[in-house]
């Protein structure tokens, strides 16, 4: 009998805990900037963070490499620890005393998610703000990304890990080991990030504004410094943010082949990356024409609102720029379906993603001709690579999960005493880590009146989707714990 060698996963999660303990400086520096009593609570995070970090990576050393079980147990357990120590200064700050909040708050960011429990952003703190927002730049690419690429002994099944955790079905290595394609990933995350950075600062945000929008932007993960979230400035800030929550959106394996001197032809024979911005176009257009001279009256207006709305909900983004809960039925209900789309695979998004429609829509096709034909033989194909039949088994299943997790926790919600609107759209939110619903979540709402119960459900939820579905499942199967 093989059991689960539970020292491997100790000792990964103690680095994990170092890196987020480490992370936890940068809040510190903003604290002592602002000259904030924050500082002291800070300091006492990241020490107990470093410390219990440091302390399991010393105990449970191992030269062994880390196995597919262990990957899947590392992936998993490392949101939850995370969000448990950076939960530590909302509770120590005061901001969040509750630890149900404080811990909802913090796996809402990291799991890039952005529904909040803040019913005043900006009475928080700054440097507490600027902790918020790191935690879904760190989980946007990923903190067991930046681990396998800082750490180089993680055995045959870092791939595995690294595929768990990256959001969306990657079908192909960028490079031929998990460490080098974490690195491609992280560096064109921070290429965009800093240009992201620049362009909000020239645009007119001040240096600390623009660095925590970006990273709540490339993360798609929405928390904002202002309660008004992005409503709260200029048009052209808007913009700027509207082409940043699209390009998060995008595969970042592209972003590495367009480096590698592949031409924008290539790129753009992408099919997903294709029918990505084909879904953001026409949406956006509907939308536009459901809301002008309806709720805007200017042609600009118009076409921002939507473009913003419909951009950062199929990015689950999650930012606001208009309370589209006061818009007409068909643009509310329109929203609410891209809350089940999502970005590219490979992105940073969350939800389903157009990669899995795709399949799904090229295989209906298949049926179809088969069904008028019988003896048709064609295979299954995206961008002229195979897709057998184990990948199109795993999507098939995945969606049968995804809209069973979503009618459970839909009727879990409604035995809360939440109505139907608000209950779907905050478990679809949480679910598909987009951020604001409707209802009484909606973009102008937030989630701090949900019963214990109702946000316990919901951080489930967000672990469940942005780690999707399959990496956390299989740790409730017992042959994930033996041979």
């Amino acid at each position: 009998m093989c059991q689960v060698r539970y020292k491997q996963i100790f000792n990964a999660l103690g680095f994990l805990l170092i890196i987020t303990g480490g992370a936890m400086g940068i809040p510190l520096l903003w604290a002592l900037y602002f000259r904030e009593p924050a500082a002291a609570a800070f300091a006492i995070s990241s020490l107990v963070s470093i410390a219990a970090g440091a302390l399991m990576f010393h105990l449970f050393q191992t030269g062994e490499e880390i196995r597919p079980r262990e990957g899947f147990a590392i992936v998993t357990l490392s949101w939850m620890l995370a969000s448990l120590f950076g939960s530590l200064p909302y509770v120590l700050t005061g901001t969040l005393p509750n630890f149900i909040d404080a811990y909802f708050e913090t796996m809402s960011g990291f799991t890039t998610t952005g529904a909040s429990v803040l019913t005043d952003i900006e009475a928080v703190p700054l440097s507490v703000l600027s902790w918020r927002s790191l935690t879904q730049w760190l989980g946007g690419m990923g903190i067991v990304a930046l681990f396998v690429a800082l750490l180089s002994q993680t055995g045959s099944s870092a791939m595995q890990m690294f595929k768990a955790e990256v959001p969306g079905p990657l079908s192909e290595k960028l490079r031929p080991q998990a460490k080098e394609t974490a690195k491609v990933l992280w560096q064109a995350y921070l290429v965009l990030s800093l240009a992201c950075s620049l362009l909000l600062w020239a645009a007119g945000m001040n240096f600390y504004e623009a660095m925590n929008h970006t990273f709540t932007t490339m993360s798609t993960g929405g928390f904002s410094t202002k309660n008004a979230s992005i409503a709260y400035y200029s048009p052209l800030i808007q913009w700027v943010i509207i082409v940043f929550m699209t390009l998060a959106g995008v595969n970042f394996g592209l972003y590495y082949l367009s480096l590698r001197g592949r031409t924008l032809k290539t790129i753009w024979h992408n099919h997903e990356f294709r029918l990505y911005l084909l879904v953001i176009l026409c949406t956006t257009l509907v939308v536009l024409l459901n809301i002008h001279g309806k709720v805007f009256h200017t042609f600009e207006e118009s076409l921002r609102a939507a473009a913003f709305q419909v951009v950062s909900i199929i990015t689950t983004t999650g930012f606001a720029t208009a309370d589209y809960n006061q818009w007409p039925t068909f643009s509310r209900a329109l929203l609410f379906v891209l809350m089940f789309v999502g970005g590219c695979t490979g992105s940073t998004a969350g939800s389903v993603k157009i990669f899995r429609y795709l399949i799904l829509f090229k295989h209906a096709l298949l049926e179809l001709k088969h069904q008028l034909h019988p003896r048709y033989i064609c295979r299954l194909t995206v961008d002229r690579l195979p897709i057998n039949n184990g990948v199109l088994v795993s999507v098939l299943i995945f969606f049968f999960l995804y809209i069973f997790l979503f009618c459970a926790g839909w009727l879990v919600l409604l035995l809360t005493g939440m109505d139907m609107t608000s209950a779907a759209s905050a478990v679809a939110s949480a679910l598909g880590n987009v951020g604001p619903g409707l209802g009484s979540v909606g973009p102008v709402a937030n989630y701090a009146h949900l019963l214990p119960l109702a946000k316990v459900i919901l951080t489930l939820l967000m672990l469940v989707g942005r780690l999707e579905i399959f990496t956390v499942m299989v740790l409730f199967l017992p042959a994930a714990w033996r041979r």
